[in-house]
């Protein structure tokens, strides 16, 4: 006999949207909360399972990125077989633009309970932006 989770109020609207098609740009890893305070950024991700060893944060070019790894190998030792896996295993990877006058050195991040925070300090860019012109437009 094959146990497959029974559903008990079936949403065909629901359903259809929880297709690929609908959900591709959407990350199924890494959910993220972004909060602008007046001196700093505040960046908490969502990364239930993994080990604070296979979490890498660096900052290039202006962007900072969290790479995060869950060891595979570890489940596919276990006998058995799985019905429905819905847990995401492998490598995953979010950036997010900080500026380029922010440093490694800068940044705080701790790893507590399933949840990466991360405070990134607000940064004025040397570069200034060109102006914004408007086009005039003719009748």
């Amino acid at each position: 006999m094959m146990m497959i989770p029974r559903r008990r109020d079936f949403d065909l609207i629901g359903e259809m949207f929880r297709d690929p098609f609908f959900t591709e740009g959407e990350s199924k890893v890494m959910k993220t909360d972004i909060k602008e305070k007046k001196d700093k950024y505040l960046i908490d991700i969502d990364l239930p399972g993994y080990e604070k060893e296979n979490i890498k944060i660096d900052v290039e070019d202006g962007y900072l990125t969290v790479h995060a790894t869950i060891d595979s190998d570890k489940e596919e030792k276990e006998e058995g077989k799985f019905v429905r896996k819905e847990r995401y295993m492998g490598s995953c990877s979010r950036s997010f633009y900080v500026g380029d006058e922010v440093k490694s050195e800068d940044i705080k991040a701790s790893f507590k309970n399933g949840t990466l925070k991360i405070e990134v300090p607000k940064k004025e860019e040397t570069k200034k932006l060109p102006e914004k012109k408007y086009i005039q437009i003719d009748d």
